[in-house]
């Protein structure tokens, strides 16, 4: 009578850098799954597990268990990675990839500012979706652009080394406020109900509104703890300003320096906003260089309340749209958190460089 044979499973051994690997892989979260899985059924084999008990816990069948420890054993850690598999050759040569390639960047269509996929097929004798591979292969996106402005403050080193400083390394007994105002704020009402979302499908919200006026929201965001002092105002003048000022005064304790980070816009430059700084010496003033107003932490805090209490909402008056930014402001201060600023001025410097080599590289 004849027996068959019981192969051992091949014995997996682990150096301290190779465990350290694949335990990395074991927990990541951004790896592909399949990845994961065949580190976790190296890691069980090293540790004697058989192939059955293994294809138990990774839930994955003997017979692959088998396949990707012998994997690891002939190949090491590159064994786990999938072998490319045989399909048609490619019949796209190097040199028609480039002339896509250098057609996009460097030439426009005639009468238009930017190629679609159809024009630069038709150009180049190629199909529409071979000029897709090759855009989404390079990351060429002709139909988006990204907007920027340079700014032209004579002393823009100085500033953004300035309000930097404050936020990586505030001052002693200070109170670092990002102030600005966020004008024009809507109170529109929708003139058709706000179909509601459900399963499958969207929020419905019309695009036809009715006008009820506007808002001016002043707001100083604390650096340290990113609560607000907000105000909302039906205009927007030095009046209003001042009244933000005796605000923030008035809730500030008196013994804490204010550093104000705020933008040169005519209204924080008036005399008597001048002469109530000058009259008041705990205050200090931070000016933001021209066209730069992401250095303004609070410009955050406004996209934050547009998005979520703004935008989709519908109101019938100002005054309603007054309450929803008070209410908004109340709970956020409930349970805020600053924003983690971790930029520093030579890293923005040198992004800054590198973006005036680039246009200086497109100017023909």
């Amino acid at each position: 009578m004849k027996t068959k044979r019981k192969s051992s499973a091949v014995e997996i051994m682990l150096t301290p850098s190779e465990k350290q690997e694949l335990q990395s892989w074991s927990r990541s979260r951004t790896l592909p799954s399949g990845l994961s899985r065949r580190a976790k059924i190296v890691l069980l084999a090293a540790e004697g597990f058989q192939n059955i008990e293994i294809s138990d816990k990774v839930g994955l069948n003997r017979l692959d268990v088998g396949k990707w420890r012998r994997r690891f054993s002939e190949n090491g850690i590159a064994g786990l990675y999938d072998q490319l598999k045989p399909g048609r050759p490619r019949n796209v040569s190097d040199d028609k990839i480039a002339e896509l390639i250098n057609t996009t960047l460097q030439r426009k269509p005639k009468g238009g500012t930017h190629w679609s996929t159809r024009q630069l097929a038709k150009e180049c004798h190629v199909s529409k979706s071979t000029v897709q591979r090759v855009w989404s292969a390079f990351g060429i996106q002709p139909h988006r652009t990204k907007g920027f402005t340079l700014s032209n403050d004579p002393f823009f080193v100085e500033k953004v080394r300035d309000i930097v400083g404050l936020y990586l390394n505030p001052p002693c007994n200070a109170l670092v406020l990002c102030v600005d105002e966020k004008s024009q704020c809507q109170a529109l009402e929708r003139t058709q109900p706000v179909l509601p979302m459900g399963l499958g499908y969207l929020e419905g919200v019309t695009h036809e509104y009715i006008r009820h006026g506007t808002l001016t929201l002043f707001a100083a965001l604390d650096v340290a703890t990113g609560e607000v002092i907000s105000q909302c105002s039906a205009r927007h003048r030095h009046q209003e300003f001042l009244k933000f000022l005796n605000r923030i005064e008035a809730e500030v304790p008196g013994e804490l320096d204010i550093h104000i980070v705020m933008d040169n816009y005519c209204t924080h430059r008036q005399k008597k906003v001048q002469a109530w700084l000058a009259k008041h010496p705990r205050y200090h003033i931070h000016f933001t260089p021209t066209y730069s107003s992401w250095l303004n932490q609070v410009e955050r805090w406004f996209g934050l309340i547009t998005q979520r209490a703004i935008r989709r909402g519908s109101f019938t008056s100002t005054r309603q749209l007054k309450q929803k930014i008070d209410t908004f402001v109340r709970n956020y201060n409930k349970s805020t958190q600053p924003f983690e600023w971790t930029a520093t001025a030579d890293s923005i410097l040198n992004k800054l460089g590198r973006l005036c080599s680039n246009i200086n590289g497109t100017v023909h």
